[in-house]
């Protein structure tokens, strides 16, 4: 079986070297480019692939690297890459970045590094230096990450906790980046269109929720942080006019993955595609079923399960009908049908969102890149 790459692709694998991080947007090809990497670089050690559990289980990595021949590929989850820290002269690819902060995956992570080859896939590499610290360290860059924090940062003083309040030396840092950071990006023509849809949302049942902290649903006190969050959520989403949207939605783009983050919104979501007579598709921790392919359905998509390890070529058009917590779930979102063998030119992401406190912060962090905190949100 002949292996088709991308100029784009074979331009990142002549800059590729050991250690780093081939940096591509989802759907760039950033799989088929490693195993190329390692068919040309790595040829004859036994190629280990540490990635999500999702991308296991659905058996993706076999699929990409059976064009290669690789005589001994093993495939596992990060919750796994313990039993792999005492294996030496191999390669090794770390898909979907894992390695920020100094967990225990990291600290596996760097003892892997130091006696093995590795890259790291990412389309998401780091939103601040701090985030690179186990990459530079596995580079050789700092001994360890107190010698990043003396030569770098400096911290805001009289706090309970080290919180940074700047870098210093960032031409250093810069440059560490630009060694390991290896671009590669699509060149395909297409056009992504992004459109915020407002919607109503029920201010009287809101404000009872928040100030009163009373569960509305089964008339009790609310007592926990992620329960009051949820339940402001929830009637964020059952509003009628969130709802009508929807269908407006549907009517003009009868192909659609429609994301959601808990159960009374699939509720909603099955009812609306009945309605409209359209075949349903889902996923989410229950129901893993196939995307439909007659002219009108919908895939339910639960965040947590469906968010990352799949790809459609079949629709152009993804509704949020919520906003997960997670800017990097948002991301692998919205990659599910930016791909490089799209045969659309036009891609289009509706994001339903009402003009409540909640939605608002929520977009506020996405915004910036950050993850939603609920607690920072309610100032406990």
């Amino acid at each position: 079986m002949s292996i088709e790459l991308y100029p784009y692709q074979k331009d990142a694998i002549n800059k590729m070297h050991n250690g780093c991080i081939l940096n591509g947007a989802v759907g760039t090809g950033k799989s088929r480019t490693a195993l190329a990497y390692v068919q040309k670089n790595e040829k004859g050690k036994d190629l280990y692939i540490i990635t999500t559990a999702k991308k296991r289980d659905s058996k993706e990595w076999e699929e990409e690297a059976e064009p290669f021949s690789f005589s001994n590929l093993i495939i596992d989850s990060w919750n796994n890459i313990k039993k792999y820290q005492n294996i030496y002269g191999a390669m090794f690819i770390f898909d979907e970045q894992r390695v920020v902060g100094k967990g225990s995956w990291v600290k596996v992570f760097l003892k892997i590094a130091k006696k093995n080859h590795w890259i790291l896939l990412s389309a998401t590499p780091g939103d601040s230096y701090s985030d690179y610290i186990p990459v530079f360290i596995a580079n050789g860059f700092f001994k360890n990450r107190t010698e990043f924090n003396t030569r770098h940062v400096i911290f805001k003083p009289y706090m309970n906790f080290p919180v940074i309040d700047r870098y210093v030396n960032e031409y250093e840092l810069r440059s560490y980046q630009k060694q390991i950071l290896v671009f590669m990006k699509s060149p395909r023509k297409i056009h992504k269109n992004y459109k915020k849809i407002m919607c109503l949302y029920d201010r009287v049942k809101y404000k009872q929720v928040y100030k009163d902290r009373w569960d509305i649903y089964d008339n009790c006190p609310i007592q926990e942080t992620g329960k009051l969050c949820y339940l402001l959520r929830r009637i964020v989403c059952e509003d009628p006019d969130r709802i009508n949207a929807l269908k407006l939605l549907l009517y003009d783009h009868p192909k659609a993955i429609i994301f959601y983050n808990y159960t009374p919104e699939l509720q909603i979501l099955r009812s609306v595609a009945k309605e409209m007579n359209l075949d349903i598709g889902e996923w989410n921790g229950e129901v893993h079923s196939e995307v439909p392919i007659s002219d009108r359905w919908v895939y339910l998509c639960q965040y947590t399960a469906a968010s990352e390890g799949w790809n459609c070529i079949t629709a152009d058009t993804i509704i949020f009908y919520s906003l997960s917590y997670s800017y990097k779930a948002m991301t692998q979102a919205a990659g599910r049908i930016d791909r490089a063998n799209s045969p659309f030119q036009e891609l289009y992401y509706f994001y339903l969102q009402s003009s409540a406190p909640i939605d608002l912060a929520i977009a506020k962090a996405l915004h910036e890149k950050k993850n939603f905190n609920e607690r920072s949100f309610l100032g406990v």
